[in-house]
């Protein structure tokens, strides 16, 4: 499978949709994906808008907990690949990430007070 790196600054701004969760390795016997190492491998739902284009939802797997990623907030994505798959009939791309980490936000009045001292 080969991996198609993502310019992440060509997508917009990325909010997460789906806060963190362990990915799912086998639903029957509910075992989570682990990576070669043994650590956790989660997924986010992070929404993709570009200027002028209707919002997008990718999932993208992620190893270890991304710490501080909550629905709704805009986050970093760090090390993006794309990945393209067929199984049988089925295909699909599917993205992978080095991190998503939370960008911090400036409170409302601290932007002004900038904005005032300038």
């Amino acid at each position: 499978m080969q991996s198609i790196p993502v310019d992440t600054t060509r997508l917009g701004v990325l909010r997460c949709a789906v806060a963190p969760e362990p990915k799912i390795a086998d639903f029957e016997s509910k075992e989570v994906k682990k990576d070669r190492d043994g650590n956790t491998i989660y997924t986010v739902g992070v929404t993709v808008r570009q200027e002028g284009r209707r919002v997008s939802v990718i999932e993208i797997s992620v190893t270890g907990e991304p710490k501080g990623v909550e629905e709704g907030h805009e986050v970093k994505v760090t090390g993006l690949d794309a990945f393209a798959w067929a199984m049988g009939d089925r295909h699909g791309i599917s993205f992978r990430a080095a991190a998503i980490t939370p960008v911090p936000t400036v409170p409302a009045g601290a932007a002004q007070r900038k904005a005032g001292d300038a």
